[in-house]
């Protein structure tokens, strides 16, 4: 029994020593084996410049592939979270505002800031208001890759027909009911503009900024829903509806308002910067974009993603350097020259801004000067659907605007309790 066990672990030997790799990850080659990074995100129309990026960071790193999965919006986030608590998932990740706060509390994100102090990398090159989203007690949990600001789009032609002069950036809330007036086309169906009055990011957002106001306060605590300012802003655009200016609630319900700005059915329709590719290839030299008109302020809501790193995650060093190899200067420029979207690292926006020859794009960058954060929490999945509910129901007749954004606050105060 001895000498037959002696000679089984000579064989057992052997063999390892032919393969060089008896276990530890090492290849048949005698070289380490390589090792895997999963990368999730939910956009298909980002694999270019992601797959420039990659292979920029295969450069200098041979040794590791890097397998990229796409999954549509509608299941990216249940799948994510689901993989996620169950300690597997990809190790690399887009993370949005609205479910930051609930990954970064539930633990199922990597706090970045020892890697960032370790490879000394200046974050100061992104956009602060990104920074500011993706920190969590004091921690940044995610690198910002590119952002989105709201401008005003509209169609030339129908300005042209109706003799009206463009919008420029000296244009309020007054320039734009004046023109928007002239601009609706009663008989040909035409709005002069279109009031998201159930769209957040494009629209009611930014009317409470502009009105002087804030949707959630800065420290997270309270909802800024029944202030004097909010009820400015929607009863601003309540008045647009009344006037015929805009469509109302029920129209932007059974038709969306950028399909119907986008079939020449209004002049004006505010939409994020992301928009301006699609736009652009549906109306041509017809479209033009201006900074949002001015209310009591300028104030624009500012959005964007980043990239993330599962907490669980095996190759943290390899993931930490593939996300600056995506959202470093070269992966942002790329970015930038695909046209997909404005980079979130500063300087690198060139590209995009020249992406459609002939349109003013630095309405967008210049409109960062005055951008506000999209208000996020660690709930505001919740109160968003609460507000979501209560503003369709005003705007449908089934109850008054004033009691509509009283029960948003009360709701989202007593929500925002929850998470203290």
């Amino acid at each position: 029994m001895k000498k037959t066990g002696i000679l089984f672990m000579s064989l057992l030997l052997m063999v390892c020593v032919t393969l060089t790799a008896c276990g530890g990850g090492e290849s048949a080659a005698g070289g380490k084996g390589k090792k895997t990074i999963n990368l999730a995100l939910w956009d298909e129309n980002a694999k270019e410049f992601v797959d420039k990026s990659i292979a920029l960071y295969k450069e200098t790193h041979p040794d590791v592939e890097v397998k990229v999965t796409y999954t549509p919006f509608a299941d990216y986030w249940t799948k994510l979270k689901t993989s996620l608590a169950g300690k597997g998932g990809p190790d690399v990740f887009w993370m949005n505002g609205p479910n930051f706060y609930s990954y970064a509390s539930s633990g199922l994100l990597k706090d970045l800031q020892p890697l960032i102090e370790q490879s000394k990398m200046d974050v100061s090159v992104y956009n602060e208001l990104l920074r500011n989203m993706y920190t969590y007690e004091g921690k940044l949990y995610g690198i910002p890759y590119f952002q989105d600001v709201v401008g005003l789009y509209y169609n030339k032609e129908l300005f042209d027909k109706a003799g009206v002069a463009y919008p420029d950036n000296t244009w309020t809330w007054d320039t734009l009911e004046q023109n928007g007036r002239k601009l609706t086309d009663k008989e040909n169906g035409v709005y002069g503009f279109i009031a998201p009055v159930i769209d957040s990011q494009p629209g009611y957002y930014n009317f409470i900024a502009q009105a002087g106001g804030y949707v959630i306060s800065e420290d997270k605590t309270k909802s800024g829903f029944d202030s004097p300012e909010a009820l400015a802003a929607f009863e601003w655009m309540d008045s647009l509806i009344k006037a015929g200016i805009s469509p109302t609630a029920q129209q932007q319900l059974e038709t969306e308002p950028k399909q119907m700005f986008a079939s020449g059915k209004a002049a004006m329709f505010p939409a994020i910067s992301v928009s301006v590719p699609e736009l652009h290839g549906i109306l041509g030299d017809k479209l033009g974009v201006a900074e949002l008109p001015a209310g009591k302020r300028k104030a624009s809501i500012v959005h964007g993603l980043s990239w993330s790193i599962n907490k669980s995650t095996e190759h943290e060093q390899e993931a930490w350097e593939l996300i600056q190899a995506l959202a470093g200067e070269e992966g942002s420029k790329y970015l930038a020259e695909s046209g997909f979207s404005i980079p979130a690292y500063k300087g690198a926006e060139e590209g995009w801004l020249k992406s459609v020859p002939g349109l003013e794009l630095t309405v967008f960058t210049d409109s960062l000067e005055f951008g506000v954060q999209y208000p996020i929490s660690e709930k505001t999945a919740e109160w968003q659907a609460v507000e979501t509910k209560e503003l369709q129901n005003a705007f449908l007749g089934k109850q008054s605007i004033p009691d509509a954004l009283h029960k948003i606050a009360a709701e989202m105060n007593a929500i925002l309790e929850t998470e203290r």
